[in-house]
């Protein structure tokens, strides 16, 4: 059975600038609906982490008002529930690119928190777009970009058009105005081309083998482009 990587954050919380740690992880339905795509489409899913820890669900993400009402919100948890990956981690460190057919970045906050500053992951990054495969990656996800750094000192994704949560998204979520800095500012800082779409709104970006998503409602149609570039 062929696989696809899922890389996770492995932290639990996000630095805010006031130092506040604002309890966080990776949100649920952009693990739970493309693991849904990709396993009813024939793929294993292996989950990685920083460290190989077991990875922490945002609470937030699995309550009704995000779920669309209490029978969404029961259906993500069963999901995620059942994905017995999360349980197992590898370490980042120690995947081979060579077992997986495609590399997958959910997001939530915690991606700002550990991974935008993970040497392992951004290594893996580099390798994963240098590949060829399928490299996707959505929400805030596209915070462990910023550590893809190449020797030269520049950004791997530099050039890339990249869809990923918008300034606008995190005002409207109540956190703009609370963190130390925002995705959507870094990334063009450090030469990516982000496309922003409308809040909320599904909105996918493919540039070469980079399939990225703004937001959750972005997930699902995220996952089915990856299938669709898996033929």
């Amino acid at each position: 059975m062929p696989k696809i990587l899922f890389v996770l954050t492995g932290t639990d919380f996000w630095t805010l600038a006031d130092g506040t740690k604002h309890p966080t992880g990776f949100w649920a339905e952009e693990a739970a609906a493309p693991y849904q795509a990709f396993t009813a489409a024939g793929y294993e899913v292996v989950v990685a982490t920083p460290g190989g820890v077991v990875p922490t669900v945002d609470r937030s993400s699995l309550a009704p008002e995000f779920n669309g009402g209490q029978e969404g919100a029961d259906k993500v948890a069963a999901v995620i529930a059942s994905l017995t990956a999360l349980q197992h981690p590898v370490r980042i460190e120690d995947v081979d690119l060579a077992d997986y057919a495609a590399v997958f970045y959910p997001g939530g906050h915690g991606p700002m928190e550990d991974l935008a500053v993970d040497a392992a992951s951004g290594r893996l990054l580099i390798d994963a777009l240098d590949s060829g495969k399928p490299l996707a990656v959505v929400c805030h996800g596209p915070a462990a970009l910023l550590a893809a750094t190449k020797d030269d000192g520049t950004n791997a994704f530099a050039g890339y058009q990249v869809a990923a949560f918008t300034n606008e998204e995190e005002t409207q979520s109540g956190f703009a105005d609370k963190a130390k800095w925002l995705l959507e500012t870094r990334l063009v800082e450090a030469g990516v081309d982000v496309r922003t779409g409308e809040p909320w709104v599904p909105n996918v970006v493919v540039d070469r083998n980079l399939i990225t998503g703004q937001n959750p409602a972005s997930s699902a149609p995220l996952a089915d482009r990856v299938l669709k570039e898996l033929g």
